[in-house]
């Protein structure tokens, strides 16, 4: 007996201590997952706007030389700048208005991709070779205005096509290019891609390189080093004319309580500088450089005429309104591979959902539940949020504290749409400006139809 009562310990105890250790793994895979989630939603607004960034200033060029004899003035009639404008002007006649018109796009939703690649080991060749660090599908809606973004994590594990196996879908770009990155992110969706765009590391830089310079005004210090990833930021609050190397510091700075709220905003004060410079008569001079910065940093098989309408259809969207979501999965280390793998039939839902548009079966006979996740310094906020979701009479399931820099309004049933969380708002204020994300696979607290993650110092 008493051998027996050892053994059942011993059992016992190796039970537990087996249990303890996946209920460990269980939170660290969630911890993992959440983190890549919460990256990529921040990835996807910070790209799109960047993305919109360079069409703006793009475009912009276009229409001072559209609006202004500068060109004349400056490089003659018969100037390779001056023709370029004109041929422009003749073949787009009254398609350059600022305002988005269905004929660029027509009445059919488009599907987007677009890319951000690392730089080359060719200097002379700055695409081939280069893996995709960003993978967003954009799809446009151009009869209602709106856009949804799908993030591709780039260390999906996918099948590559011509028989090149299984590899992280960012080596298609660098195996077969661009080609081969469609093809493979169309049959691991089932869609279809009508256009892409392609930015490189290196283009906001050089913009600023032929600008020569950009006036900003720095709101704080900003002082960061990150030796092994070459970023230097020593920046004090005031007024700057931004350097190539500054402006990319004062984007990429986010060590501060505003996290990628502040980047946000830092990134509209910039575009401001850059159209500020654009306004100038003598940044005319600098227009060849500047079409020369476009031509080789951004690469894309949609027309200029197309690009204006894509940057108009920028002026009709709330940032904060876009649908973003991650393709859903979990991290899996593979020997010294590391792989994200995508759950199939999660994954099918956010498609529908986003790219397909498939209208979700909105069911609303049972009641609505919430989780809400806050940080120390929003207890109050959240005890606000509680009782006005209440008063909407949706069901409050769990709360919890958490450790984030980000307020995000996360649906995790498909009956909870963008169009709820916009209506919700309109009756219940303090759930304004918080980010939408459609996460079917990760609840924070507990299983509900939506958390509400109130967060920040």
């Amino acid at each position: 007996m008493t051998d027996y009562k050892k053994n059942t310990g011993r059992k016992s105890f190796a039970s537990t201590t087996r249990t303890k250790q996946q209920s460990s793994q269980g939170k660290s895979y969630l911890k993992e997952a959440k983190r890549k989630q919460e990256a990529q939603a921040r990835a996807v607004r910070r790209f799109i706007g960047f993305l919109f960034f360079l069409i703006v200033v793009v475009i912009s060029i276009f229409l001072v030389g559209m609006k202004t004899n500068f060109c004349e003035e400056h490089f003659g009639k018969d100037s390779a700048i001056t023709q370029f404008f004109k041929n422009m002007a003749s073949s787009n006649a009254n398609k350059a208005s600022a305002d988005f018109s269905l004929a660029a796009f027509g009445a059919r939703r488009k599907n987007i991709l677009l890319l951000g690649v690392d730089a080359s080991e060719f200097p002379d060749d700055l695409w081939t070779g280069t893996r995709t660090d960003t993978i967003i599908l954009v799809n446009i809606d151009p009869r209602t205005k709106s856009v949804n973004a799908l993030s591709i994590p780039r260390d999906s594990k996918v099948y590559l096509p011509d028989h090149n196996g299984i590899q992280k879908i960012n080596a298609a770009h660098a195996i077969g290019g661009v080609d081969m990155t469609i093809r493979t992110v169309e049959n691991t969706l089932g869609v279809r891609i009508d256009k892409y765009i392609m930015v490189h590391d290196d283009a906001v830089k050089n913009i600023v390189k032929a600008l020569g310079g950009v006036d900003v005004y720095v709101e704080k210090n900003m002082h960061y080093n990150d030796y092994a990833g070459h970023l230097h930021i020593n920046l004090t609050k005031g007024y700057h004319h931004l350097s190539p190397d500054d402006a990319v510091g004062y984007l990429r700075f986010r060590h501060d309580p505003m996290g990628d709220i502040g980047r946000t905003q830092r990134q509209q004060w910039f575009l401001r500088g850059v159209l500020n410079e654009l306004k100038k008569p003598e940044t005319i001079t600098k227009i060849p450089d500047i079409i020369d910065v476009g031509r080789k940093y951004i690469k894309t098989n949609m027309s200029l005429y197309e690009l204006s309408q894509l940057a108009a259809v920028a002026k009709h969207i709330d940032m904060d309104k876009i649908e973003v979501a991650m393709l859903p999965g979990a991290p899996n280390k593979s020997g010294v591979v590391s792989y994200w793998i995508l759950d199939p039939e999660k994954t099918q839902e956010v498609v529908n959902r986003l790219i397909i548009r498939k209208k979700p079966y909105e069911d609303f006979e049972k009641p609505v539940t919430a989780s809400i996740v806050y940080t120390d310094s929003k207890s109050s906020e959240a005890q606000e949020i509680k009782s006005s979701l209440k008063s909407a009479g949706i069901d409050i399931v769990c709360e919890s504290r958490i450790t984030k820099t980000h307020s995000q309004f996360v649906a995790h049933s498909n009956r909870i749409t963008n169009s709820y969380y916009n209506n919700l708002k309109k009756e219940n204020e303090i759930l304004s400006g918080y980010q939408f994300i459609y996460d079917p696979a990760i609840y924070m607290c507990a299983e509900s139809d939506f958390t509400v993650v109130a967060a920040g110092k």
